[in-house]
């Protein structure tokens, strides 16, 4: 018998296999919710443009409107590099939650501009804590302790996610059965990661 096919040779190369399905299994659950946040904030951005929302319409530096036109441009570039984050590298739970928790701020920063242009109408108020709510819950996967691979943390991640896209549904920002891909991830922009992420504290 070989070194390289000792009983503990197999069981480490077992482990190893397992390891690697695990990931592969974790990574489905993190990219689905992040293009579903990606999906929510594209949708809400669109929302904004279709109903010329004052706080979209074109704008000079130094308008009014500039802050809230950038975030809502971060947001859903954000969201498109975090989807694109997937084909870009090999199965990590602490990765591809961080991925998801990025996605969900976005949508949540988007969220907040919607909210503005609905005045704060009661189901605009709902569909905004629905998403902050799937913000901090997609965090708490992606936070040190659990780096991704909390069953129990994902499993509220995937739920707080699924909510978000009910409450967007029903204050029109979304609709139902329909995909929303975010637009290229290259802008003139550069996403600020400080706007969507101070939404999770």
């Amino acid at each position: 018998m070989s070194e390289l096919d000792t009983p503990q040779a197999r069981a480490s190369e077992v482990q190893n296999s397992t390891a690697v399905t695990t990931d592969e299994a974790l990574r489905k659950s993190h990219a689905a919710r992040t293009k579903s946040a990606a999906s929510r904030t594209a949708a809400t951005c669109h929302y904004l443009s279709t109903e010329q929302s004052s706080l979209v319409e074109k704008h000079e530096v130094g308008t009014a409107a500039e802050g809230p036109v950038l975030k809502a441009d971060h947001a859903v570039r954000t969201a498109a590099q975090a989807v694109a984050a997937f084909s870009e590298s090999t199965p990590d739970p602490a990765a591809d939650a961080r991925c998801a928790r990025n996605a969900s701020a976005a949508a949540a920063l988007a969220a907040q501009t919607a909210q503005l242009h609905d005045n704060s109408s009661e189901v605009a108020v709902a569909a905004y804590r629905a998403a902050l709510q799937a913000s901090q819950a997609a965090g708490d996967a992606a936070a040190k302790g659990s780096a991704g691979n909390d069953g129990a943390l994902n499993a509220r991640a995937d739920a707080a996610e699924a909510a978000a896209v009910t409450a967007a549904e029903k204050a029109g920002w979304m609709k139902p059965g329909y995909q929303y891909a975010p637009p290229p991830s290259d802008s003139e922009f550069t996403p600020s990661l400080a706007d969507v992420m101070h939404l999770e504290h």
